[in-house]
């Protein structure tokens, strides 16, 4: 009978470390230190899940991250890429070329994409959200 608590006990004693550690901590070492700057969608994404499931070590993630500077993007790294650059991965057909634009990608945000990977999934734009960028269409 005590063996089915145990088991139990463990689960949720292992449950709350992991969550009590916080996600930027875990996954972004080397931004330990900082005192301020951008904070990364990520992080606060990943230490939010940790609110839908426990209200505490949710809390505790997000103070955790914000106390070590981990939920603050790098200084001059950003989670965007300026819509400007991307025109220049637009054909004159108004198709995107797939390695012109992770030429780009991998300049500006120093990580490379595969978008040749036939798992990607590619979504059509229209007039609308590209005015919401300031873009033309080219096409």
């Amino acid at each position: 009978m005590r063996i089915p608590f145990r088991i139990i006990g463990g689960v949720l004693v292992a449950t709350l470390l992991t969550q009590l550690t916080a996600c930027g901590s875990i996954f972004f070492p080397d931004r330990r230190g900082q005192i301020d700057g951008k904070i990364d969608p990520l992080v606060v994404a990943l230490d939010a899940v940790g609110l839908l499931f426990y209200i505490i070590p949710g809390l505790i993630a997000f103070g955790v991250d914000f106390a070590t500077g981990a939920i603050y993007l790098e200084p001059d790294k950003t989670a965007q890429v300026d819509p400007h650059k991307l025109q220049q991965a637009i054909g004159a057909d108004g198709q995107v070329d797939k390695r012109k634009l992770q030429a780009i990608l991998e300049s500006e945000l120093g990580r490379s994409f595969p978008l040749d990977d036939p798992r990607l999934i590619q979504h059509k734009g229209n007039v609308q959200q590209l005015a919401l960028y300031g873009l033309q269409p080219a096409a």
